[in-house]
């Protein structure tokens, strides 16, 4: 009877130390995801172009006083190879 009591309180602490265990991974892992986002800036625009016909980056941030560095910074997936007639890019912009 005592190798019974015995076998059963060690597959009771085994379980019980896994079910520890996750539960600490998944505290852990809430609080890293949450740090990155709460570190990740947004980007508000305040001022927006659209682009016309025969436009290229570099004119556009040269018509807003900007460098080409700011303005690619400001709109993060500017493709300046593939500029569309109608495209709005930001030219004034803050993270939050």
């Amino acid at each position: 009877m005592a190798k019974i009591t015995s076998h059963k309180s060690t597959i009771f602490f085994k379980l019980v130390s896994i079910l520890f265990f996750v539960l600490m991974v998944s505290v852990a892992e809430s609080r890293v995801v949450g740090r990155v986002a709460t570190t990740n800036p947004s980007l508000v625009c305040d001022k927006v172009v659209g682009v016309n016909s025969g436009d290229t980056c570099s004119a556009i941030a040269q018509q807003s006083q900007l460098s080409s560095e700011a303005l690619s910074s400001i709109n993060p997936n500017l493709n300046c190879d593939a500029l569309f007639v109608g495209q709005w890019l930001c030219i004034s912009g803050r993270t939050t």
